[in-house]
Order: C-alpha cells, then structure tokens, then sequence
C-alpha cells in the first residue's frame, strides 16, 4: 500500500558518536526522501565529528576515525542538508527520541534554526511497540495461542511466563536460522546459562543497571555526568562524587555495589602510598 503523502517524507537514520544530545555529535546521516509522485531523492554523508569516536561506537558501526578524519564538520554541510529537507515531514526509527533531537541540534549550533514543530515525524518504533504490544498477554497469545486466564494474578503471570519460554525454545530451536544469528551475534539454545545472556542488553555490576561492565570487565558508570566513564578512575579523581552516590536516593543494591568498588579504590590508594613510602624510605 502507498504512502498518502501531502509533502515528501523523509526516512533517515544518524548515526553518533553516543547518545548524549548535548556532547555528542553525528558522524554519518542517510536521508531518503520520498516524494508525493512516488519518486525518490537520497542524501548520504559522513562526517568528522571533530572529537574522537569511542571504541563501543566503533565496533557498532564499523565506522572508524580513520574513515572520518579527511571528512568534513557536520558544520560544513549544514546547509545542504537543511536544502534538502526543506518542507519534509521525517519517519525513522526512534527518531522522535534520538535522530531528530540531534539533528535539530547539530543545525542549531551550525546557526540554522528549523521548526520541527511545525513537521510531522512518523517514529516507526513506537508504532511497532504500539501495534505489536511487547506485554506478558501478548507474548502469551503469540507463542501459545491462547490467552491467559486470570491475567496480573501473581501465579498465572508465572505459569505463563514459564510457558511462553519453552514454546519459545520449540519455535526456535527447530529453526537453526533463527537459533543462531550471527547478525546479532546471539545463540539461542536452552542451555538457562547462554538464556541468561542473551536476556540482558547490558552486563551489569548492580540490578538495576546504573553501574555496567564494559568489554574490558571494568565497571562504568551509565548515569550523570561520568556516563560510560570508570568508575574507580573517578572516585580516584573525585571521591566526593562516592559520597553524593551514597546519600542520593538511588537501589540498596546499586549503594552496595559501589561501595565495593569504593573500598577496592581506598585499598589500591593505601597500597600506593605505602610502596611510596618504602620507596622514601630506601
């Protein structure tokens, strides 16, 4: 089925060097724009972002600093782009939360003020999430179909959830495809240990996720203004930055955490300081 378009559409994608609106800026754009006769326009074009792009982000996108380096500003090509959005309304994929956000942004400190208000923006995400609810019930009618009886009762939500996950290794097991998807690096089996895994989007040092492990199994933080940061690098630097952790209202669970790694950076402090003093000593 078409598109009824009253003005060209444009579906796009960004990608940046992370998530933060303020700091972070956009290293590729893809722009297709869809016009109201049914023809097509694209924009492509990589940017150097001026600041150096983080490994996780690397190995994401594939796109290197290397690849970007002999690339120009997003400054420089501002106004092209914004000559080819002209009137357009936007579609993407969290693009209400995240693409056009920084968009708007990397215009506004290029001096190019566009009134997204005045645009609609089709966010194909929330459409998703809204048309295919990703609840209990839903789960539930999708892999066992049929509907729960007695749903948000603490014992039939449990004897669901335990269904829906063998019917899920039944539906997928059977189908080597979709057991191993090297796409997302993910292996699907019923072995609980690699469910346990894939079950997570980040591997966390507390539960509820403020305080990750990264690749290098060092814990980073994943809120405020040290996010993605080491934590023992800043309590080093900072330590009154331990005691607003601990007094702010932040998971039992999270405070012990921290403080674990706060009492690991006292004790590398400590052991520091008496090599020095040897040392002195000598």
């Amino acid at each position: 089925m078409k598109l009824f378009l009253e003005r060209p559409i444009i579906f796009f994608d960004l990608e940046a060097t992370g998530l933060n609106l303020v700091n972070d800026k956009i290293i590729e754009i893809f722009m297709l724009k869809v016009n109201p006769d049914g023809t097509t326009e694209t924009y492509e074009q990589l940017f150097n972002p001026q600041i150096t792009i983080p490994d996780e982000v690397i190995n994401i996108t594939g796109i290197t600093n290397e690849m970007v380096k002999d690339k120009p500003p997003f400054k420089e090509k501002a106004q092209e782009i914004a000559d080819f959005i002209d009137d357009a309304d936007f579609a993407g994929f969290n693009s209400n939360k995240f693409d056009i956000p920084l968009l708007a942004e990397e215009l506004l400190n290029a001096g190019i003020d566009i009134d997204f208000s005045s645009r609609n923006s089709v966010d194909v995400m929330v459409l998703f999430h809204r048309l295919e609810p990703r609840n209990l019930a839903a789960a539930y009618r999708f892999y066992c179909n049929r509907e729960i009886e007695n749903a948000h009762t603490a014992k039939a939500d449990a004897i669901a959830t335990y269904e829906i996950l063998i019917a899920m290794l039944d539906k997928y097991l059977e189908n080597e495809n979709l057991a191993d998807n090297d796409e997302n690096n993910l292996i699907f089996d019923n072995n609980i240990k690699s469910l346990s895994e894939i079950s997570k989007y980040h591997k966390t040092a507390d539960l509820a996720g403020h305080i990750l492990i990264n690749e290098d199994g060092k814990e980073i933080f994943n809120f405020g203004k040290y996010k993605g940061q080491y934590v023992e690098e800043i309590f080093t630097i900072e330590p009154q930055y331990y005691d607003w952790i601990m007094k702010s209202q932040f998971p039992q669970y999270t405070k012990k955490i921290v403080d674990k790694i706060w009492q690991r950076v006292k004790a590398n402090n400590n052991t520091t300081e008496g090599q020095h003093n040897e040392e002195i000593n000598y």
